[in-house]
């Protein structure tokens, strides 16, 4: 029974990520990108430059959302042949749930009288959206699944590395249609959107990693254990000047407690030599908890 409630809250936690983060990018699009013509990249950076060039065509020009669409079927199709239906089925609820929020949030008119303010925004709701998304293991479909099905058959290039070359050229495309100014905008975006995702997928959860060599080092990792609470590891060392063993304590804290550690170490020994370096996010007791 535990196992099974852990699982359906695990399931829940993951669905709830993929819908939040597609509505979110969904309305980036919607209520930034869109109304300053900001192409980005991606499929809706392409459908932006395709519903300016059909606005005399179309009244309004082509929606981004049918545009999407059209885009995603041969892409779904292709991937349903060539990798399987198991590989598309991790794509489907996030590309089918950005299409709907593509399609029910409202255009707005130009709300940002700062385009560098809206460059901003638009690229941290995005990269919300992103992350929430990728950390999902899910996608929106769209460029991501075009790189995954090139990368079928040019495997000497990564997914990222072809992802790059078509936002390039989507983003090139944009230059042409709004102009060389707004493409500089979008490429700020993007910066901020690859930011900001990046840091949801890689762990907010930020701590400090300390390495102290001393050789008072059980006297130092006895004071960390009782008055920190926090678990030290001994790693054998040698010194290459001196060819001498020693220990070296090693352990990870939280950003407040590294203070501590610090004094600690120079209160006992004065001459221990302590290292301090960032930590990304931990998993593990005491820090962030790993589930199965």
């Amino acid at each position: 029974m535990t196992r099974k409630r852990s699982k359906g809250i695990y399931l829940l936690k993951k669905y709830t990520s993929i819908i939040i983060g597609a509505i979110l990018m969904a309305a980036a699009v919607n209520l930034v990108f869109e109304p300053i013509g900001l192409v980005t990249g991606g499929v809706s950076g392409l459908g932006i430059v395709v519903k300016k060039l059909t606005d005399s065509l179309i009244k309004g020009g082509l929606p981004i959302w049918l545009f999407t669409v059209i885009c995603n079927i041969p892409l779904f199709l292709a991937a349903l042949k060539i990798k399987g239906f198991r590989f598309i089925l991790s794509a489907a609820l996030g590309t089918i749930i950005y299409i709907l929020a593509l399609y029910i949030i409202p255009v707005s008119d130009y709300i940002f009288d700062d385009i560098l303010l809206a460059s901003v925004i638009g690229g941290a709701i995005s990269g919300a959206g992103m992350g929430m998304v990728f950390s999902a293991a899910a996608s929106t479909g769209g460029t991501d699944l075009l790189a995954s099905l090139i990368h079928k058959y040019k495997r000497h290039l990564s997914v990222p590395q072809i992802l790059i070359v078509i936002d390039a050229v989507i983003i090139v495309a944009g230059a042409l249609t709004f102009g060389i100014g707004k493409a500089l905008y979008a490429i700020i975006a993007v910066f901020i959107n690859a930011k900001v995702s990046d840091g949801l997928l890689e762990g907010l959860k930020f701590a400090k990693m300390a390495y102290i060599i001393s050789d008072e080092y059980e006297k130092i990792a006895a004071a960390i254990l009782t008055t920190l609470d926090r678990g030290v590891t001994g790693l054998n060392a040698t010194g290459m000047y001196s060819n001498k063993e020693r220990k070296m304590l090693f352990c990870v804290v939280s950003k407040k407690e590294i203070v501590q550690i610090t004094e600690i170490s120079k209160k006992i020994d004065p001459n221990s030599f302590v290292i301090v370096s960032d930590v990304r996010e931990v998993m593990g007791e005491g820090f962030i908890e790993y589930k199965q």
